[in-house]
């Protein structure tokens, strides 16, 4: 009896314990991967790593030089254009200045057109006065 327990202990951990067949297909897939894939994926990078050292060496130096030069470029056109800017708000601040000094100058024509035609009716009023003690 004990033979039969031992048995269907065997058989029952067989049928539903399945962790060692488990166990052995994900040891076998690993070890397919790592030796069918692995490889690859090394030569991947591997290539990868000689690209990017390549561009370090010989793009960056020279994007380096480049970008300066453009940076050195674009700084002296901003500051053209900042002089220019600066230009056209003086010119702006001048126009406003001989507005206000155009606007003086009319008052004083008109004032002084005022004091003309005040003084030639001053000038009528002596003469009349002169006339009539002449006269």
């Amino acid at each position: 009896m004990e033979k039969v327990a031992k048995d269907v202990g065997d058989i029952q951990s067989r049928l539903l314990d399945h962790r060692p067949v488990i166990s052995a297909e994900v040891r076998y897939f690993v070890r397919e991967f790592e030796e069918k894939r692995g490889l690859r994926e090394s030569r991947l990078l591997e290539n990868l790593n000689k690209m990017v050292q390549e561009a370090n060496e010989q793009m960056l130096p020279s994007n380096l030089e480049e970008m300066s030069q453009k940076l050195s470029d674009i700084s002296k056109r901003l500051e053209a254009a900042n002089h220019m800017a600066e230009r056209v708000q003086q010119r702006e601040l001048e126009a406003q200045q001989n507005t206000g000094l155009q606007a003086n100058m009319e008052k004083l024509k008109e004032d002084w057109a005022e004091f003309l035609k005040e003084q030639q009716r001053l000038k009528e009023e002596v003469d009349e006065e002169h006339a009539k003690a002449v006269g």
